[in-house]
């Protein structure tokens, strides 16, 4: 399937900012992939009810621009691009179907909107570093 590719940190608040559907990031083997597989709880080994992802949209209560959180919330879940062969992230939208084990949103009906490029991780790394106290 063709979707855009985020090149950009830029280019992601342009499409976080000018969407008005809730946005989420996934690190996997993408969409197609993850069409034919379910979300676990490793821990329970209980299937959840939607794929694990993160948000992209600031909460309410966030001041700061939108481009710092946009690289915390790469930041956070990152690793998972290198845990696998041929994982990377990619923004989706869909239902919230529940919570997962850490609090995250589970999405049901996951539509794809675009891939984001590995630099675009990388450019976020950079962000967060200069822009929050990493713990």
């Amino acid at each position: 399937m063709d979707r855009p590719t985020i090149d950009r940190l830029d280019d992601l608040v342009d499409l976080v900012t000018a969407h008005q559907e809730p946005l989420y990031v996934r690190f996997s083997k993408g969409p197609e992939a993850d069409a034919e597989a379910q979300s676990l709880d490793h821990e329970s080994g209980l299937e959840l009810p939607g794929l694990s992802v993160n948000p992209l949209h600031p909460e309410p209560w966030w001041t700061r621009p939108v481009r710092d959180w946009l690289a915390r919330q790469l930041c956070q879940y990152a690793h998972l691009r290198d845990e696998g062969a041929g994982r990377y992230a990619w923004v989706l939208t869909g239902q919230v179907a529940g919570r997962g084990p850490d609090c995250e949103p589970l999405i049901a009906e996951p539509r794809a909107v675009a891939d984001i490029a590995d630099e675009v991780i990388d450019e976020a790394g950079r962000v967060y570093s200069e822009r929050f106290d990493r713990g």
